[in-house]
């Protein structure tokens, strides 16, 4: 088992009727009454959960700031962090998923950074974010897991760039996660909150055989309980239990538990961001094109584990080899059960870019970042991730 170190101090409250809880949970965390509401576009005003926030939160005066993108836009976040500043609030509260909430947290971090936020996400040497709002959230729509972890994306439209960044100032003080939220959800969003699970397990799992045979077992536990409810739900939004455990899958595949004393990867997403910055695809559907084929690109490296995961997590019996690409192939046939097209040339036959012009600028981007050995072990240069999207 690998060292590892382990913090998590958000506090989750889960289940029906939470929101009621707000009043008391961020008296808890704040002495002040000026609360800035951020959301998206406006989702929340249609399914009753703004009013239900609202009421709530009676006693406090609010600031609202919507308009929060799928993929949050920098200058949105940009123009958040102002009205937060100019308005002096004193609580941040997220309500929407996981786009709303990585936005808050650039937000809260950017509201008494001095300078230019970008350069601590583009990681210049020396720049760090040393001070936030405290925030919390009510998370509407489970995938990514950012309702309890640091960990925020942010797209920058002009740059048609993604960047990633995290640490302790990230963590929310709370997140409500109540599943009746999503019996209104539309179908595109639930499906791509079950592959964006699915895939934050498999990162943390599909590498090699570890000696944590807790972490392992957790992470077949949820990639075994998303396949069986995953397209249940997709059909029946309002079935509360089958609701629950999507949630609570989802918050467990990225809370930063599996992570704990095994190898991870991350190539396919730090490949999916790239997609979703040039092509604007939903993040979900990036991972699910990436996804099976860069296992079959590193099928040497990773077919232990495939098959591993062929048999304990699908039931499939065989040879090693064999089991691992049966493994691969049922993956591949579970994204697209739920909906999705995990084809790349579907998604930029009306671009300007072709597959190799989006494949030369992605890996280019990689050098230039430095990001010459990704993956657990460290076999993903620029050329391979070349490889692996003229693949998709």
């Amino acid at each position: 088992m690998l060292n590892f170190d382990h913090y998590n101090p958000t506090k989750i409250v889960f289940g029906k009727n939470t929101i009621e809880r707000l009043p008391e949970l961020i008296s808890q965390n704040t002495t002040g009454k000026k609360i800035m509401l951020v959301y998206g576009l406006g989702s929340i005003h249609k399914n009753g959960i703004y009013n239900q926030v609202v009421k709530a939160l009676a006693n406090f005066e609010l600031i609202e700031f919507a308009g929060i993108e799928a993929n949050p836009e920098y200058d949105t976040c940009m123009r958040a962090a102002k009205l937060a500043k100019s308005e002096q609030v004193d609580f941040m509260l997220a309500v929407g998923g996981g786009s709303v909430i990585d936005a808050v947290k650039l937000i809260v971090n950017a509201v008494y950074y001095e300078g230019e936020p970008w350069e601590v996400l583009t990681n210049m040497p020396g720049k760090s974010f040393t001070k936030a709002l405290p925030f919390g959230t009510v998370l509407t729509i489970p995938a990514t897991g950012s309702e309890s972890n640091t960990g925020s994306v942010i797209n920058r439209a002009e740059l048609k760039e993604k960047r990633a960044f995290g640490g302790v100032l990230n963590f929310p003080k709370f997140s409500i996660l109540d599943p009746t939220v999503m019996a209104s959800l539309p179908k595109k969003q639930l499906i791509n909150g079950v592959i964006d699970a699915f895939t934050h397990t498999t990162e943390q799992y599909i590498t090699y055989p570890s000696t944590n045979f807790l972490q392992e077992r957790q992470a077949e536990a949820i990639l075994s309980t998303l396949i069986e409810v995953g397209p249940k739900l997709i059909n029946d939004p309002s079935d509360y239990e089958l609701a629950s455990n999507v949630m609570w899958c989802a918050n467990n595949a990225l809370n930063g538990h599996l992570r704990l004393g095994v190898p991870t990867d991350w190539a396919t997403h730090m490949i999916g961001h790239e997609l979703t910055a040039l092509l604007g695809v939903d993040h979900a559907v990036s991972l699910a094109i990436v996804g099976p084929r860069l296992w079959e690109n590193q099928l040497n490296s990773k077919v232990d584990k495939l098959a591993q995961y062929g048999s304990r997590v699908w039931g499939l019996n065989g040879g090693v080899m064999e089991i691992a690409q049966q493994a691969i192939k049922k993956t591949e046939e579970f994204f697209q059960l739920l909906g999705v097209d995990n084809k790349l040339d579907n998604y930029i036959s009306k671009n300007t870019l072709s597959k190799i012009e989006i494949a030369d600028l992605i890996s280019k981007r990689f050098i230039e970042r430095n990001w010459l050995a990704l993956g657990e072990n460290k076999l993903i240069t620029p050329e391979i991730v070349h490889q692996i999207i003229m693949a998709c």
